[in-house]
């Protein structure tokens, strides 16, 4: 019995360490990710940060740079023409959430026709998100959620009816609700500064290495609320745990 239970124990401890390691080099499984990360040396304007290791192909990220692109048919100039700069983090956030190997601690399921996994409440670094709503506060929108309740009769997003346009600034009055807001908690504001270890950073410079890759670590070893399993590890070990309880 002993000899079974510590069989067992080390079996959890395996599963424990693969637990860790598979979130820090994956994609979710979305509606334009790759299967795995790797090198896309052709990588488009904004999204060339992740040319070395990226979720995205070079076809994804033009498309991400366009105001409204097949992804998703979304246009980001439902309301008026979107300010130049604003118009970058949307970019930018696009970026991220298509390319980044580095969001496996925060990757959710999700129970839409369109994915079946998303990112919740990835900790933000406090200057990606507060650049974001000062280059953005005067940009104009209907909603503060974009990822529902639009009208698509058109086949791209209007505003529903009823709803009036108006500046960021009044739809969104501080930084932490753009960040948490306008994509259902897929970002989470926080305190924490860019180079901390602590935030992802959705802008860096790739000439000093993707700080994120360190981020990811920090949060697999120190876990996260609603962390993810590992799905591969635990659906291979998981009968031989069940057949020694």
């Amino acid at each position: 019995m002993a000899a079974r239970w510590a069989v067992l124990g080390l079996l959890a401890a395996c599963v424990a360490s693969a637990a860790k390691e598979s979130v820090l080099n994956m994609c979710m499984d979305a509606k334009h990710h790759k299967t795995k990360p790797g090198p896309e040396g052709a990588l488009h304007g904004q999204c060339v940060l992740w040319k070395d290791n990226a979720c995205c192909t070079a076809k994804t990220s033009t498309e991400a740079h366009q105001d409204q692109s097949y992804l998703y048919n979304f246009n980001w100039n439902h309301c008026g023409v979107m300010p130049e700069k604003c118009r970058q983090h949307f970019i930018q956030d696009t970026c991220l959430y298509e390319c980044s190997p580095n969001l496996g601690p925060w990757i959710d399921q999700a129970d839409t026709s369109w994915r079946r996994e998303r990112i919740l409440n990835v900790p933000l670094c406090k200057e990606d998100c507060e650049l974001w709503w000062e280059d953005c506060q005067d940009a104009v929108t209907c909603k503060e959620n974009w990822h529902k309740g639009w009208n698509w009769t058109s086949g791209t997003n209007q505003c529903p009816r009823g709803f009036m346009c108006q500046p960021f600034k009044y739809v969104f009055p501080r930084p932490a609700d753009l960040c948490e807001k306008i994509w259902s908690n897929s970002y989470k504001y926080t305190t924490e500064h860019r180079g901390s270890g602590r935030c992802i950073q959705m802008w860096f410079d790739p000439a000093n290495g993707n700080p994120n890759v360190a981020v990811a670590k920090y949060y697999a070893q120190n876990g996260r609320d609603a962390s993810p399993a590992p799905r591969a590890v635990l659906l291979l070990l998981l009968p031989a745990l069940l057949a020694l309880l």
